[in-house]
């Protein structure tokens, strides 16, 4: 099934009454700011772990695309000062669409996304960007701290 408000609501208020969940991450300790990646990563676990016992969350592209990132600072990691073509949030949810599925390389990602025209709309894409844009914007426009690290927020692959 496709999330609906109710059952986004109901995730939502599930973390808030965790006791243990600390969410979002930056904003409970003095550590992590708004542009922290290591909180992210956090709050992207933590989001994760919730959405998927809902019995109306099953797709990996609903998730990617719900996930809450309006509070995220990208502009910190952002190493392109000009215009870009595509913005932060959505290169986000597409490379994180791409880790949850394990793809290695961003050829299976733009095959999948010209099959999905509807995902495209979803993740803020008025066109599928091409392999040699997604490879630069992996490589080049994310700071090097950031691929240090694993990338964006390193989110690790969604196995369900």
């Amino acid at each position: 099934m496709v999330s609906t408000l109710n059952s986004r609501r109901t995730v939502f208020r599930q973390i808030a009454r965790q006791s243990d969940a600390d969410w979002p991450v930056y904003d409970s300790t003095p550590l992590y700011n708004r542009a922290s990646l290591t909180a992210l990563e956090s709050d992207v676990r933590i989001v994760t772990q919730t959405w998927f016992r809902h019995d109306d969350h099953t797709s990996v592209e609903q998730f990617v695309c719900s996930l809450p990132l309006a509070y995220f600072k990208f502009s910190t990691h952002d190493h392109y000062a000009g215009p870009t073509s595509y913005g932060m949030v959505s290169l986000f949810r597409v490379f994180m669409l791409k880790d949850c599925y394990g793809w290695d390389h961003e050829t299976a990602l733009v095959e999948y996304l010209n099959r999905y025209p509807v995902l495209c709309d979803q993740l803020g894409l008025e066109t599928v960007p091409d392999q040699s844009t997604l490879w630069r914007s992996w490589n080049k426009r994310f700071t090097a701290n950031d691929l240090a690290s694993g990338g964006p927020a390193g989110t690790g692959r969604v196995d369900r």
